[in-house]
Formats: C-alpha cells, structure tokens, sequence
C-alpha cells in the first residue's frame, strides 16, 4: 500500500527580486518575477536549503531603507 501524502517531486528553490525564497516543481513555469537559484531536490532538500541561505527574512527593499538610516 502506497502513502498518498508521500511527495515525491523534484523541486527547485527559487528567489524573487526582493530576495525572498520558495520551491517551485521543478521543471514547471516559473511565476513573474521569480527566478531559479540553481539548487533541486526533494521538498525537504530545498527547505532545509533555503533554512541555511535565507537568514534575514526581511525585504531586500526594507533591508536597503533601514541601512540608509
């Protein structure tokens, strides 16, 4: 018997111009303004990726005005 909830997609980890992260299904369209950062894997894989790259949730935008200060 097979586990219905068991995913097993390739993903790919992706940022938008904000420097936000996410996974997309890998080989899907990716949606405006996102781009791949080159990293697939399972969906734990790119979580766990994006855990240890994505330090600093905070827009880039907010990011940029509270370094002007």
């Amino acid at each position: 018997m097979s586990d219905e909830n068991e995913d097993n997609r390739a993903y790919a980890v992706v940022v938008n111009d904000e420097e936000q992260y996410s996974i997309w299904i890998d080989g899907s369209s990716l949606p405006a303004g996102w781009r791949a950062v080159g990293r697939t894997g399972s969906r734990s894989e790119c979580l766990d990726y994006i855990a240890e790259v994505w330090t600093d949730m905070r827009p880039r935008s907010l990011r940029q005005s509270m370094d002007v200060r």
